[in-house]
């Protein structure tokens, strides 16, 4: 297992300590007020792992940033950079998390556009971005001798685009603008031979 390892700490009232902390474990560190819980995390772990990481950024970059001091300690090894997050209540709703009060999330989220692959859930096809043309391509391709249709969704009776008691006229309007056929309750029907759909229909 790795660890944090901190030698010779004397940050504040921490009287030149030893400590190995293991990495991508859960550790609390506990004790009297006064004992240097704080000095040990935020002034020592924080400051160190945050000074660290903006040293390797370039000159240009350090110079819009904030450096922790120094903390007090003889030598550090393996810490990686930190995030602190205090005590005091920063918290704007009750859906706040780590991710969003340390706007961490807004470059995972970044990271992932980029980085990441999407894939249909139904058909497991991974999903890329193409152009109308690159897709007319694709769609006629595997399509090819084969009969497609080109859908478009009707959204429900609360968007108010048909109303209850409208279904029938709604369709017979779709029949005179040339639609020929629609997609009902899993298969195409023919909007000029259905045009006795119940208007309590879903």
């Amino acid at each position: 297992m790795n660890y944090i390892e901190l030698y010779g700490v004397k940050q504040n009232n921490l009287k030149n300590i030893d400590v190995k902390i293991p990495i991508g474990e859960f550790t609390c560190v506990c004790g009297p007020s006064g004992s240097g819980k704080s000095s040990l995390a935020f002034e020592t772990l924080y400051a160190e792992g945050q000074r660290r990481y903006i040293e390797s950024m370039s000159i240009y970059v350090r110079q819009f940033l904030d450096k922790a001091p120094k903390p007090d300690l003889s030598n550090v090894e393996n810490i990686p950079p930190a995030i602190a997050i205090d005590q005091t209540n920063k918290v704007k709703t009750s859906r706040s998390t780590v991710g969003t009060v340390t706007e961490l999330l807004d470059y995972i989220r970044v990271c992932l556009l980029k980085v990441g692959e999407s894939f249909c859930p139904t058909h497991n096809v991974k999903i890329e971005s193409k152009d109308p043309s690159e897709a007319t391509k694709v769609a006629m391709d595997k399509l090819e001798d084969k009969r497609a249709y080109v859908l478009v969704p009707i959204l429900s009776d609360r968007s108010h685009i048909i109303s209850k008691g409208t279904r029938k006229h709604f369709v017979g309007i779709l029949n005179t603008l040339g639609y020929t056929n629609g997609f009902y309750k899993g298969k195409i029907v023919s909007l000029q031979e259905n045009l006795d759909i119940k208007d309590d229909e879903d």
